[in-house]
């Protein structure tokens, strides 16, 4: 398949590497690593060591790359305004769009430029950082899972499936994409949050802290409650394992953290905006994520004002 990955950072870095590997011909577009990519190739980097792929080319933008079988979106949502426009060369009658993006309304985004029973909703629960310019590190290979933008699994969300599992990765569908979304976000709330609010801290942090740790769990008790509301019902079983694979984790930086500490725009809207305000409407309370958000609002304000 001929597959672009926009946004070649962590994510999208190891993923496009893995197909890469399996043969595809796979093209990155990243603005930050596209001339070490090309001299020097992707370094992978997990438990096993480190491994250099090459892939097909990396380039700025999607100008030279034309239409493409399959368009993976793993750059920052808060691009989502212009993401439509930069990816039209690469969209064809057949094109499929698989978005691995954090928080809720991306795959709306995407609805003006591709048909929506093409567009592929994936949510990764992994650990993956991008820790130099072309080196990416997994120290959490977890799972990913999909879903169809609006209904039950279509044959585009089936074929991302077989293409992810066909290079290794535990992946699998699921009937609804609100489910698998709030339960991503029982995560990437209170975690990617207090790691912000809580000054520049990384996960072991938040786990060590009686308090931090409690009110995360609180955090994820309200995303369960508006999940459930919003007809997208979570077991506690989930929950517990979310604090089971945090604590194994070390001192992990959220991606959130990693924008907040290097000045750059954080995805306040998806992922706690959207969801606080889908939860309210549902007639759920919520007042720790409420907090949360102001909390981190003032964080990243305070941030801008000494920039």
């Amino acid at each position: 398949m001929k597959i672009t990955i926009v946004g070649a950072g962590a994510v999208g870095g190891w993923y496009g590497g893995l197909l890469a590997q399996q043969g595809h011909e796979v093209y990155f577009v990243t603005r930050r690593d596209c001339e070490i990519i090309n001299q020097q190739g992707l370094c992978m980097r997990d438990a096993k060591g480190d491994k250099i792929v090459k892939i097909k080319k990396a380039y700025p933008d999607c100008g030279s790359i034309g239409v493409c079988d399959l368009i993976v979106i793993a750059a920052k949502s808060t691009a989502n305004l212009t993401l439509p426009d930069f990816i039209k060369t690469l969209i064809g009658q057949n094109t499929v769009l698989l978005t691995l993006q954090n928080g809720m309304g991306n795959c709306e985004t995407f609805a003006s430029v591709i048909a929506v029973e093409r567009i592929v909703a994936g949510l990764c629960f992994v650990c993956i950082n991008r820790i130099g310019p072309g080196i990416v590190k997994n120290t959490h290979s977890g799972y990913v899972r999909m879903a169809s933008a609006f209904g039950p699994p279509t044959e585009s969300v089936k074929q991302c499936v077989q293409l992810f599992s066909d290079a290794g990765v535990d992946c699998q569908s699921e009937q609804s994409l609100d489910v698998v979304l709030w339960k991503k976000l029982c995560w990437n709330i209170p975690f990617n949050g207090l790691s912000i609010a809580g000054g520049g801290i990384t996960t072991d942090k938040i786990m060590s802290n009686v308090l931090l740790r409690e009110r995360a769990v609180e955090l994820m008790k309200e995303v369960q409650a508006a999940a459930a509301a919003c007809g997208a019902p979570f077991k506690d079983e989930h929950i517990e394992r979310q604090i089971k694979v945090t604590a194994g984790m070390g001192a992990y930086r959220p991606s959130s953290l990693i924008d907040y500490l290097e000045g750059r725009e954080v995805e306040v809207a998806g992922l706690w905006g959207e969801p606080l305000r889908r939860g309210l409407a549902a007639g759920v309370s919520m007042p720790k994520l409420s907090q949360l958000k102001i909390e981190i609002e003032q964080k990243l304000q305070a941030r801008d004002r000494l920039t």
